[in-house]
C-alpha cells in the first residue's frame, strides 16, 4: 500500500492532486482538507465508478485507519490510491489550510 505524509499530500495538491476524505459527513462538515471530495468509507464500493482513475487518488481520514481500509479495496478494484498517513488530525497539527 502506497502511503504519504500529510506534508508529501500538500505537495501533490499544490500539484493538482485528488483526495477523496472518507470520513462520516459530521466529521467532514466540521474540517477538511481544501479540495478533498467526501465519500464516507461504507459508501466507496458504490462510488467506485464516480472516482477518477486516471491519476492517483489520495484518501483521508482522521488519521490513517479507514483510509488505509478504502485504499486496500480501491487498489484491488484497480484504482492507484494512496494512504495519507495521520490523515485530517495531523493536516490540522502541520498548520495547512482547512475547508469548512
Amino acid at each position: 500500500m502506497r502511503t504519504v505524509t500529510v506534508h508529501e499530500l500538500k505537495t501533490a495538491l499544490d500539484e493538482g492532486a485528488v483526495v477523496i476524505d472518507v470520513r462520516e459527513p459530521e466529521e467532514y462538515a466540521a474540517g477538511h482538507v481544501p479540495g478533498a471530495a467526501l465519500v464516507p468509507l461504507a459508501t466507496v464500493p458504490q462510488r467506485l465508478d464516480d472516482l477518477p482513475g486516471t491519476r492517483p487518488l489520495y484518501v483521508v481520514c482522521a488519521v490513517g485507519g479507514r483510509s488505509a481500509q478504502a485504499v486496500a479495496f480501491l487498489a484491488a478494484h484497480g484504482v492507484d490510491a494512496v494512504n495519507v498517513d495521520g490523515g485530517t488530525n495531523d493536516w490540522v497539527a502541520a498548520g495547512y489550510p482547512v475547508q469548512l
